[in-house]
């Protein structure tokens, strides 16, 4: 007897529709035979059967304080995986990732917005030519100054946790002086803009927390608005009132989007790994030490070795067959930015952290020269590659750069007045994620000097 199906219309007399996202949907309108669902394309054969791994280990406690591991399972034998608990896909392997990542036909990144079900509720600036120059001066600006203060208040204390106390702090603080708070609402900006940006993802109770605190912003935000447009700066919030926008000038709410859609884990993560991986690396300590310009290398192999932002999510944007599979429109991907910086076809000894090593070569994702100079490791919180020159004439470094170079400015200040930094005895600090799929670093790292 035949096993052979017979053969499934595609979309049938289905009508298609814009989504929320603006991307197609189909609609049925007449029989099932019209519609294709995720059941017709999933359906794996016998041979397909995944015995080196089960769906609930990428949601296990395991995986959440060390994914390395299950990643590498993937990448070396299921390099495209299902995951039927999660609906979605897993891809792991370095080509593989980078080819979803920079595929903006066939391939999109959903807003944090669109997760929290708030469209509408605001513009995302961010791209904005004044926005993204203010955002550099800003923080050219001030990583010098705000980097001493947290040194001068380290040696107060003899001791200190540089998770926390430099990390953390670091990047808060630029940003808060960035929009040219007053300093008396850092402390409340800093809790508020942290419940926003962990209530997106998935837990209930989170997204209403996060939802809560954008109506603050909103409300913190709106007086300075209104200040800045009559009476202008050089800060973020005076750059976006004076922008001239098609569809009307900005408000509070496009503020406080902005700030929901930046990348706030690259820096504070890649800050607290790069310190984690030195001070338990002492022959890799001993390189920066000796050369600060190595500090550049240290910074860039740390994101390559343990990237703070493990995965990026992306959405089918019609139907697409990639990696021996039908991908339907709709369909959720992981790329896996912890599993394509270790590939071995890659990267030489990729589970080793190696400051200045040989094969971290300069070039985009694809293969290409990669003019922000970040090396062939994959950063999935700062967005797709520049185009632009390394040292553009005519508008701000690119988002890679700049995160890249408060990074070794903050920590060559630290290291200078710190030169006898070590991790306190008796001291095991790990890597981990507060969460599953939330930023992983290290979360305390207690040092003396």
């Amino acid at each position: 007897m035949s096993t052979k199906r017979p053969p499934v219309k595609i979309l049938g007399n289905a009508k298609p529709s814009k989504s929320r996202t603006g991307v197609p949907e189909y609609i049925r309108t007449g029989t099932n035979e019209d519609y294709r669902t995720y059941e017709v394309y999933q359906r794996e054969r016998v041979h397909e059967n995944t015995e080196k791994i089960r769906p609930v280990q990428l949601i296990s406690p395991a995986f959440v304080q060390n994914p390395y591991p299950i990643l590498e399972t993937l990448r070396e034998n299921y390099p495209c995986y299902r995951d039927w608990l999660g609906n979605s896909y897993w891809i792991t392997r370095y080509n593989d990732v980078t080819s979803i990542f920079t595929d903006e036909g066939n391939f999109e990144t959903r807003s944090k917005l669109w997760f929290y079900r708030m469209e509408g509720h605001g513009r995302d600036l961010r791209g904005e030519l004044p926005v993204l120059t203010a955002f550099e001066r800003a923080f050219d600006a001030h990583v010098g100054p705000v980097t001493e203060a947290i040194v001068a208040d380290l040696k107060a204390k003899g001791a200190a946790d540089l998770a926390l106390d430099f990390a953390a702090r670091l990047p808060m603080e630029l940003l808060a002086r960035a929009l040219d708070l007053p300093v008396e609402d850092f402390a409340r900006f800093v809790e508020l803009f942290w419940r926003m940006q962990r209530g997106y993802d998935w837990e209930a109770r989170d997204e209403q927390s996060g939802k809560l605190a954008m109506a603050e912003l909103f409300e913190m935000v709106r007086p300075l608005l209104k200040t800045r447009r009559n009476q202008p700066g050089e800060d973020m919030i005076s750059a976006i009132a004076g922008l001239d926008l098609p569809d009307g000038p900005a408000t509070a709410e496009d503020v406080v989007v902005t700030l929901l859609e930046m990348d706030h884990e690259t820096l504070h993560g890649a800050l607290a790994n790069m310190w984690f991986l030195l001070l338990t690396h002492p022959d890799e300590m001993s390189k920066v030490t000796n050369d600060r310009r190595l500090t550049n290398f240290a910074y860039l192999e740390t994101l390559r070795h343990s990237t703070p932002v493990l995965w990026k999510k992306r959405f089918a944007r019609h139907e697409v067959e990639r990696f021996g599979r039908l991908l339907p429109i709709g369909g959720l991907i992981y790329c896996a930015a912890a599993g394509a910086n270790r590939d071995p076809r890659q990267f030489k000894n990729p589970d080793q952290f190696i400051v200045g090593r040989k094969d971290l070569c300069q070039r985009e994702p694809r293969g290409h020269y990669r003019a922000d100079g970040l090396p062939a490791g994959v950063a999935l919180g700062l967005g797709s590659p520049s185009k632009h020159p390394a040292l553009p004439e005519d508008r701000p470094r690119s988002l890679y750069a700049i995160t890249r170079d408060t990074a070794v400015t903050a920590s060559n200040i630290l290291l200078n007045a710190l030169p006898d930094l070590r991790l306190k005895p008796g001291a095991e600090p790990t890597l981990r994620s507060l969460r599953l799929g939330e930023m992983h670093t290290c979360w305390n790292l207690p040092v003396v000097f």
